[in-house]
């Protein structure tokens, strides 16, 4: 985000410091939408922040001086996820001129940060936190069980939604989310990047029940299992005993 957990990422392990705004890109920001997989359903890691009628927000955070675009982007992810080596990319810019300065929750975002440190975010900080930005949007995939979600300064807690169920975030943030999902489809087959969002080793049925999240329609399991070997991508290991051995499926991973 642009404003709140951007603060909050960069600045979790300086809680005491003033906001330094001359150490970072201005008017220049990253959005982070983090996919997860479980229980059959795509999910996404919002946080709730802990001023405001029931606001909800992506993760996310500013730019240093210092390093790249894709450095700031997997700093965020490692702060907020606690993971290393995940699957980041980047897919679109958001840069509208209403995005941040008309949007129904400045206000709220201004008294609550100056209601929080008057001192560290005095007048001159919280100008240019809730001044305009252009984000940098990313989406990352990660397998959910290893994530520990870490909260910041200004939340009461982070959670995993279901794609479909998200609340409205603030500002432009579920259309961010929509932009994302969209180029996560895109790219299923083209980089073969579902495959972050799974286990080391899964059935060929597992696969399936992950692109139908992420697709949204059914596949036919014989179809569909012959696409997927046929890309020459997966390892076959040996059966998955759950019951009857004749019925018991193969487990797959996917080749280094």
């Amino acid at each position: 985000m642009v404003l709140t957990l951007s603060i909050v990422v960069c600045m979790n392990t300086r809680i005491m410091d003033k906001f330094q705004i001359e150490n970072y890109i201005a008017q220049l920001s990253i959005d982070c939408v983090i996919f997860g997989y479980k229980d059959k359903q795509l999910k996404v890691l919002i946080s709730k922040l802990s001023f405001g009628d029931n606001l909800w927000s992506l993760p996310g955070g500013y730019i240093l001086n210092t390093e790249s675009i894709d450095d700031a982007a997997s700093r965020i992810l490692k702060d907020r996820t606690g993971l290393d080596n995940i699957y980041l990319e980047q897919f679109k810019a958001f840069g509208g001129k209403d995005r941040i300065v008309d949007s129904e929750y400045r206000d709220l975002v201004r008294s609550g940060l100056r209601k929080f440190d008057s001192e560290r975010f005095n007048d001159e900080v919280i100008d240019w936190v809730t001044g305009r930005f252009v984000c940098i949007g990313y989406y990352a995939l990660v397998d959910l069980n290893k994530v520990e979600p870490k909260i910041g300064e200004f939340e009461e807690f982070l959670k995993w939604k279901c794609i479909e169920e998200l609340p409205k975030l603030t500002h432009d943030h579920n259309e961010i989310v929509a932009s994302a999902h969209q180029a996560l489809r895109q790219n299923l087959d083209e980089k073969l990047i579902g495959f972050n969002l799974l286990p080391e080793t899964f059935t060929m049925r597992e696969v399936k029940e992950l692109y139908e999240a992420v697709h949204d329609k059914e596949f036919s399991m014989n179809n569909f299992q012959k696409k997927i070997l046929g890309l020459n991508v997966l390892d076959r290991l040996g059966k998955k005993f759950t019951g009857a051995q004749n019925r018991a499926p193969f487990l797959y991973k996917f080749k280094k």
